[in-house]
């Protein structure tokens, strides 16, 4: 039992209205419920701060989510906040019922009481700089962002092969601006036909394209069409057109979300900077030396995993990041029969970032590729290899910023593979 906080609160949140539950050190408690608005809110400040009896820092707050407005205004007031996973929590109601009931009061009164018994299952949560709740903001933004364009893309490539499967070769993504404008143009066989070459080339010139050139545009669009039935591909070429102009209005701000993005590392860089070392290199600027840290897979370690890369955690950035294996290991299935798998109960944003940079880091880094190929010739499977591959990266990544220097991967002057292994060149 802890015995610096005087009583812990336990608040089940919902959308409309919240469940709060005070218990002191004796287990004596008090319920009641206020609604999600500026009055609400008002209303738990001003009960806590009288119990608290200019004392906040004797309260303990135990809540399901590390960010929303009662979090924040909690932790602005001086109160600690404690966050827990659902599914920890509910392995803390079966104490209290077995039958498998469950309420707003019921999880309100778990959270306070476990939060009283079970201190160290909770994580205290910090609020993060006003530029690092922009930086996550503006990553979700484009994640989102581009997730509908890739969407978007998936169906207009559909709707080509429908009718129009001679243009895919030319861009098989069909995510670029020439492209499009080449849809808008020709959005059936018999419009593409009647463009003339030069046509094609003041389109190509007007995007910069220099890998199709306009005689290959032209080959293309006068290939013979599929057999299709009358009006299909003017139904399909409607569908297209709809594709497109939400294709364009996605793009636009998509590229200013980018943008902003990289004007955002930009800032906080320039801003972290101590005065006392003004040589010592910045986090954001560790992080982007690292062969496939852009300033995407960047923006998501400084955003999503802000306090464990602050204080330097290993152990917190490979759970959170899901690079750490999960083992079970009980009865019969103990010693060569134990089974390791993959971390699921994690950050997906951070494990979607991990996985690209240690895809990336493969490719242009010769350190992980050693690693990657050795794992690899242990049998492991690729997911698995990129994960041992992050595993690794996370380590070395923490021990540059302790140490307060960008990534070389011929610092130390070791062998990049080890010398009882040979790894083949692929």
């Amino acid at each position: 039992m802890s015995q610096k906080y005087v009583r812990f609160v336990g608040i089940d949140w919902g959308s409309e209205k919240h469940q709060a539950c005070v218990i002191d050190a004796k287990g004596k408690r008090k319920e009641w419920s206020f609604a999600h608005s500026s009055a609400g809110l008002a209303d738990l400040v001003k009960r806590l701060e009288r119990m608290a009896a200019g004392h906040p820092e004797q309260i303990a707050v135990g809540i399901e989510t590390p960010r929303s407005a009662i979090v924040e205004i909690c932790i602005e007031r001086g109160f600690h906040v404690f966050s827990i996973n659902p599914k920890q929590l509910d392995r803390f109601r079966d104490r209290h019922s077995v039958a498998g009931a469950k309420d707003d009061r019921l999880d309100a009164f778990v959270l306070a009481d476990s939060l009283r018994s079970d201190e160290h299952c909770y994580r205290r949560v910090q609020l993060d700089g006003p530029l690092v709740i922009q930086l996550r903001e503006l990553s979700r933004l484009d994640e989102d962002l581009t997730q509908e364009k890739v969407r978007l893309c998936n169906k207009l490539g559909a709707q080509l092969n429908r009718y129009y499967p001679q243009l895919l070769p030319l861009c098989s993504a069909v995510d670029a601006l020439w492209f499009w404008a080449l849809l808008e143009r020709a959005p059936t066989p018999a419009a593409g036909r009647s463009l003339s070459e030069d046509e094609l080339v003041r389109l190509l010139a007007t995007y910069r394209i220099r890998r199709v050139t306009a005689q290959q545009l032209r080959a293309a669009l006068q290939e013979k069409a599929l057999q299709v039935g009358p009006g299909v591909a003017e139904a399909a070429s409607l569908h297209v057109n709809s594709l497109v102009e939400r294709l364009r209005l996605i793009e636009r701000p998509r590229q200013c979300c980018d943008e902003q993005l990289k004007a955002m590392l930009k800032q906080i860089s320039e801003g972290s900077h101590p005065e006392a070392s003004p040589g010592r290199p910045s986090d954001v600027e560790i992080l982007q030396s690292f062969a496939g840290a852009g300033p995407t897979v960047t923006a998501v370690f400084l955003s999503e995993a802000a306090q464990p890369v602050a204080s330097r955690d290993y152990q917190a950035l490979r759970l959170y990041s899901g690079v750490a294996p999960v083992t079970r290991a009980t009865g019969k299935r103990s010693g060569n029969r134990a089974s390791i798998g993959m971390r699921r109960g994690c950050s997906h944003r951070l494990r979607w970032a991990m996985h690209i940079w240690a895809k990336n880091s493969v490719l242009h880094d010769p350190r992980s590729r050693s690693h990657y190929e050795e794992l690899r010739n242990r049998g492991h499977g690729y997911a698995r290899t990129l994960r041992g591959v992050g595993d690794r990266l996370l380590k070395v990544l923490v021990a540059a910023l302790r140490d307060g220097r960008l990534y070389d991967a011929q610092r130390d002057g070791r062998p990049l593979v080890r010398a009882n292994k040979e790894v083949p060149s692929r």
